[in-house]
């Protein structure tokens, strides 16, 4: 009786079994949905793509090394937002779309991203956007398959054949297409009316922000969680006109910071497509590794994997240089961030987040200088 009772708390005691994980298949081909006619202002939503999060594991680390492929997982990173960022300018659909390192809460739509896995055969995202009502317009995982057909052989640049990244079509793009598509879905699925009190509540949560106890009685909650405006200031309120002014500064600093993303995405491209090429032959070689025959080197074709394997070998060492000398200019992201505003503002330092960071104080000091608000102790 007594082992039986311990056999039941036992049985009690397991953890719940976790549902099993959504099998992805490959996004098919998809075009890219453009507006061929001007977009109404209320539907030009201002747009964040956030830097991603990665949960990659570092299958390659031991051959390139901990460090080297560290930095290519954090360089990943802020090189694939980029790519959105580009898919949802490129579609025409919406207003100002930026690339920052972090959520923002001056922007109608925030877009995260995190990367589950990245091999150079498969790209796997997680992707979420949420409204400046803290309502989720997307929650999807993506995933794509790439072949050594979607890597052209000008991939495999040299000192006197340059990567042609004016010609390059990034073997994962419909990923990026099918994202801006379904974005495109929720914003048409909403009236002018919503889409117009998501502009206003990003203009609230963003004073908010600047002065919490001046704007606190403007935003509540619904039953929902959602954020409602509940206390509207005057359109002509000099409070909000300040606002305003403030946000259009704001704006002027992140226009730069989505500057330094490009930059970075521009230097990185070829390295990054030439590092994707070779973990892609390294999964392909691995496969063919599990059929392997001793067998196979009795023919005449043992001379060309032999030459084949030689090939990945100095493409491989090829790309580690690249992607080493890559890492190494922009190492802590020094490059700086400022441009015509540093001529302005001085005493900015550190990577892009505390640049970041460091503006957005500075311009809560700003506002509370201009109103004569105290400055929180």
């Amino acid at each position: 009786m007594l082992s039986v009772v311990v056999l039941l708390l036992a049985g009690c005691a397991q953890a719940p079994k976790r549902p099993p994980r959504e099998v992805l298949t490959p996004t098919p081909p998809v075009a890219l949905e453009t507006a061929t006619n001007e977009v109404p202002a209320y539907a030009q939503m201002e747009v964040g793509v956030v830097v991603f999060d990665s949960a990659v594991q570092g299958r390659l680390s031991e051959e390139l090394g901990e460090w080297l492929y560290t930095e290519i997982t954090r360089k990943e990173t802020q090189y694939l937002p980029y790519l959105v960022r580009n898919t949802l300018v490129e579609s025409n659909q919406w207003g100002p779309v930026r690339v920052l390192p972090e959520s923002d809460p001056s922007m109608d739509l925030l877009v995260f991203g995190t990367v589950l896995r990245s091999d150079g055969e498969v790209l796997e995202l997680e992707m979420k956007a949420i409204d400046s009502t803290g309502t989720e317009w997307l929650n999807k995982r993506y995933m794509e398959v790439a072949s050594t057909d979607d890597y052209p052989d000008t991939t495999r640049f040299t000192p006197g054949r340059r990567f042609d990244a004016n010609n390059f079509v990034d073997p994962m793009q419909d990923i990026y297409d099918q994202i801006a598509n379904d974005l495109v879905v929720v914003r048409d699925s909403l009236s002018a009316q919503r889409l117009q009190e998501i502009h206003q509540i990003a203009e609230l949560v963003y004073a908010n922000d600047l002065a919490p106890e001046s704007f606190a009685d403007t935003l509540g909650r619904d039953a929902g969680g959602t954020l409602i405006i509940t206390g509207q200031l005057a359109a002509n309120d000099p409070m909000l006109g300040r606002v305003e002014e403030i946000r259009r500064r704001h704006y002027l600093f992140i226009d730069t910071v989505d500057e330094y993303y490009r930059a970075l995405f521009d230097e990185m491209q070829p390295a990054y497509v030439l590092w994707r090429r070779y973990a892609l032959e390294q999964v392909e070689t691995e496969s063919r590794l599990r059929v392997f025959n001793a067998d196979d080197y009795a023919d005449s074709n043992s001379y060309l994997s032999l030459i084949q394997r030689y090939d990945r070998y100095k493409w491989s060492k090829i790309y580690e240089q690249e992607f080493t000398e890559l890492a190494s200019g922009f190492n802590n992201e020094i490059a700086p961030a400022i441009l015509e505003l540093n001529q302005q503002v001085h005493g900015l330092s550190g990577t892009m987040d505390s640049q970041y960071r460091q503006w957005r104080g500075i311009l809560r000091e700003m506002f509370r200088l201009e109103t004569g608000l105290q400055s929180p102790n």
